[in-house]
């Protein structure tokens, strides 16, 4: 049988710790500002715009805005070169408004919200980190007629919310991003008489059961952070403290003599 050295365990050690901590939290971030009004404008008020979702390094995640009239295709370069296409076309083919909102150049300055999903242009949901939601203006020729503007958020689940203040180019602004937790709960084995709340927690909580021998709490590489054996095989509730343990997800085990029931747990101090 073939030996497996030391460097290979410790680098699949590594890829598996990675992977497990690799979170994609669903949720909603909504994203809202309102244009201040420029003057002059190439053609009466007529303006173009973008605004897309990246990483914190400036990799594209997905346009959610896009206004830009076929009259006009140089004028979102930065945008354009983001999404895909070349500083020069804005309008190519090549340029992702996969799931934007996108339509004619503007013919005022207005509010605009963005909604997004958490999700790439394949829809998948992209993992828990720094992102950026990033607009680029354009109301007239010349450098001095555009402005290319970011905002930083955080995707996890925890939830951000924030009214950065107005610049010179946009006021009334906020970001919210609100995980979705509706999911916590495994529908297929959940069993009404155990009941973890509340959920997310602070780290303090209660497990209720109506049978149990023992709870135990486990965290996403399966190491047991918390085991205590119950006395009475009977309806009880048991309160439990892991604030000192980091945000994140937890396993709540409640074994009876017969069976076990297993609870997802968010960490959210």
């Amino acid at each position: 049988m073939k030996k497996i050295g030391l460097n290979s365990i410790v680098a699949l050690s590594s890829m598996l710790l990675s992977v497990s901590l690799s979170a994609q939290t669903a949720g909603t971030f909504t994203f809202v500002f309102t244009q201040v009004v420029h003057s002059p404008c190439f053609v009466a008020s007529k303006n173009v715009m973008a605004v897309w979702i990246q990483t914190s390094t400036g990799t594209f995640v997905k346009t959610k805005l896009r206004n830009l009239g076929s009259g006009t295709k140089d004028h979102l370069p930065t945008w354009a070169v983001n999404a895909g296409g070349t500083a020069g076309n804005g309008m190519a083919a090549a340029c992702s408004v996969v799931d934007a909102t996108s339509g004619a150049t503007l013919t005022s300055f207005g509010t605009k919200t963005i909604v997004w999903n958490g999700t790439d242009v394949t829809g998948a949901l992209v993992p828990d980190g720094a992102y950026k939601v990033t607009i680029q203006s354009t109301w007239n020729h010349g450098t001095g007629s555009t402005v290319t503007t970011s905002f930083n958020f955080t995707k996890g689940i925890a939830a951000d919310s924030q009214t950065p203040a107005n610049t010179t180019s946009f006021t009334g602004i906020s970001l919210n991003w609100v995980p979705d937790f509706s999911g916590v709960h495994d529908i297929a084995s959940y069993d009404p008489a155990i009941n973890v709340y509340p959920n997310p927690s602070n780290g303090v909580f209660d497990v209720s059961f109506n049978k149990a021998t023992s709870i135990k709490v486990v965290d996403v590489l399966g190491a047991t952070i918390f085991e205590e054996k119950i006395d009475a095989n009977s309806v009880g509730i048991k309160s439990i403290d892991l604030s000192g343990f980091a945000d994140g997800i937890y396993f709540v085990y409640v074994f009876d003599e017969e069976k076990s029931s297993k609870r997802k747990l968010i960490l959210n101090k």
